[in-house]
């Protein structure tokens, strides 16, 4: 059982300041300080990590892996295996956020993930998450948690900030082709780079077109990180385009029909 006050945490309401909302429509990205206490932090290491390494079944070393298998450790849609995760997960003020900065009138859920940057990871390429997504509008946007202080050496987001109006790379998955790519186009327009520490507490929130990379970890200690990823609740799904697309309607939206609304079960909405 969650403890109350943690739930009432994860639920209370909030939303972007008008300085904070002009940012995101601007750049495509935005991390909100303190959104979430440490007491709430506290508890999401605790029940995320345990099913993280209780979920992974990664047994590769570091050496043996490719560049997108080196970034992080990966474990989708937890929500799904642990009542507590589900609690977190189904928590509204993030939800709340996420909807006022995308500026619709509710967001389901795409999926959750977890995205644990081993000691000695290595980076995280240039991509834009939407390349993987059926989804029928740019209404999508990922909240990035830090579970610890994030110092530059732990590997915390890089943003492009305004590179989700760039449609140029939106073909490529991320990978060693993505990384050179996009370094060359998005130095060649000339878009700004932002890249800072988050401290325990801060939610990144970035669209879905919007590219962005990780660094390396440099330390010898996990960066442990949450996802929430949600989308308008009116998203509508398209026929895929490429195979990760088709893979991603069958695992994230099972049951929906093209054209359809993506409402199945595994996409409640959350807020409101």
């Amino acid at each position: 059982m969650i403890p109350e006050q943690i739930q009432t945490e994860l639920d209370r309401p909030c939303e972007p300041t008008a300085a904070q909302l002009a940012y995101f429509r601007e750049n495509g990205f935005v991390r909100i300080e303190g959104l979430l206490p440490h007491s709430v932090i506290a508890y999401m290491d605790e029940m995320i990590s345990a099913e993280v390494d209780r979920l992974n079944t990664q047994r590769l070393s570091l050496e043996k892996r490719d560049t997108y298998g080196k970034a992080f450790l990966q474990i989708m849609n937890i929500w799904t295996h642990a009542e507590e995760v589900k609690r977190i997960v189904m928590g509204r003020r993030v939800a709340m956020m996420a909807a006022k900065l995308l500026e619709v009138s509710g967001v389901r859920l795409y999926h959750d993930q977890a995205l644990y940057k081993e000691p000695g990871g290595g980076h995280t390429p240039w991509h834009a998450d939407q390349y993987y997504w059926p989804l029928s509008s740019d209404r999508t946007v990922t909240a990035w948690i830090p579970l610890q202080d994030t110092p530059l050496e732990l590997g915390p987001l890089e943003f492009s900030a305004g590179s989700h109006a760039l449609t140029e790379g939106r073909d490529k998955e991320i990978g060693d082709e993505s990384q050179a790519l996009l370094q060359r186009l998005l130095s060649e327009k000339g878009f700004r780079h932002v890249v800072e520490p988050f401290a325990e507490g801060d939610v990144s929130f970035h669209l879905g077109w919007l590219y962005h990379r990780a660094g390396p970890n440099v330390t010898d200690r996990m960066r442990k990180v949450m996802t929430m990823i949600y989308m308008d609740a009116e998203m509508r799904l398209v026929p895929p385009v490429n195979k990760h697309q088709q893979a991603d309607w069958d695992a994230w939206c099972p049951g929906v029909e093209v054209g359809g609304t993506v409402a199945s079960p595994l996409n409640p909405v959350i807020h409101p």
